[in-house]
């Protein structure tokens, strides 16, 4: 009872309040939040060390960085939730911090834009910053060359490297990239390697271009640290993916190499193990594996998640689903590829 009174009057002020709504939409810093708000930053910190204090928001450091988010878990968590949801959608100041905070997104992504664009026929240099690729490739290959898979994605594929590897090992693979610039890099790559099974097209990794249930396997190879929000991409991963098929994450152990956020756009310096399992489990995979492959500075993680397959019998005994997937089947993989 005590936790939720004190929940409760950490969140009793207007300006907490707009916080609170703030932080249910993704993880932000006090100099987002300053922005958004536009008080001062001692405010805004004063604010967040209340409704941390009451379990409401978590504070996760990352080196010189510190984000703020609401509580995943307990009954802090449980009452944010619950605050959030009573607040209106159209109050004009609620109103006004999402189209802020929408701005400072697009601005984000515009700046991530071209980086990408200054730096598309480099781009696998940039990854020699992770250490040597070659491990990290041996065990995408193992991974994927016992499956007998017939489709695969790769979600923000770069210069079409992991659509080189897959390729001898999948009926077809689809690299999607939202750079223009990145899709002509990889189409020249797969053209000079004489990739037949392989193509890549424009697609947004949050909302991507596939009917549900597409893909026997789905490669995120060191993209989620660019990411705003990484759990909706792991979701879009989990929604493409058929039962039984198989997701593998790349991505860097945490760490505090600050010149890869200054110099190279990094939106989060590594992830913890148990972050991204549960993302996983959120979007209802299983992760079976979680390996590290430790560079000469950094080290590299592969999270081998799965999603679960379902049993005949509940297929079976569910007609009604199965004549919906009738009457709505799924699209073809290939419908075209954008052209820078």
């Amino acid at each position: 009872m005590e936790t939720v009174l004190s929940g409760l009057r950490a969140a009793a002020e207007s300006t907490r309040l707009r916080l609170l709504a703030l932080c249910a939409l993704g993880d932000l810093t006090v100099s987002d939040l300053v922005r958004i708000l536009g008080i001062s930053q001692p405010r805004v910190s004063r604010h967040l060390k209340v409704m941390c204090e009451a379990g409401l928001l978590e504070r996760v450091r990352e080196g010189a960085w510190v984000f703020y988010r609401l509580a995943p878990r307990g009954v802090g968590a449980g009452v944010a939730r619950s605050i959030v949801a009573l607040l209106p959608e159209e109050d004009p100041d609620l109103v006004l911090d999402r189209t802020r905070l929408a701005a400072i997104r697009e601005e984000r992504g515009a700046k991530a834009a071209a980086y990408f664009r200054a730096n598309a026929d480099q781009w696998d240099d940039l990854r020699g910053l992770h250490g040597s690729d070659g491990p990290v490739e041996d065990a995408l290959v193992a991974l994927f060359a016992d499956r007998g898979m017939g489709d695969a994605l790769d979600i923000g594929t770069g210069t079409g490297r992991i659509l080189e590897l897959l390729a001898p090992h999948v009926e077809r693979c689809v690299g999607v990239d939202q750079s223009r610039e990145m899709l002509a890099v990889a189409r020249a790559n797969l053209e000079r390697e004489d990739v037949r099974n392989a193509h890549v097209r424009q697609g947004d990794m949050y909302a991507l271009p596939f009917a549900g249930e597409a893909f026997d396997g789905v490669v995120i190879h060191q993209v989620l640290h660019f990411a705003e929000h990484p759990t909706s991409v792991i979701a879009e991963a989990a929604r493409v993916l058929r039962p039984g098929g198989r997701l593998a994450i790349v991505d860097l152990a945490p760490h505090e190499r600050e010149e890869l956020r200054e110099q190279h756009n990094h939106r989060r310096l590594g992830f913890p193990g148990d972050e991204i399992s549960g993302w996983c489990a959120g979007a209802g995979l299983k992760v079976r594996d979680v390996l590290d492959l430790p560079g000469p500075a950094l080290t590299v993680r592969v999270w081998v998640a799965e999603r679960p397959r379902i049993p005949d019998g509940a297929k079976l005994s569910n007609e009604s689903l199965k004549r919906v997937a009738k009457a709505m089947p799924l699209l073809p993989i290939d419908q075209g590829s954008s052209q820078p």
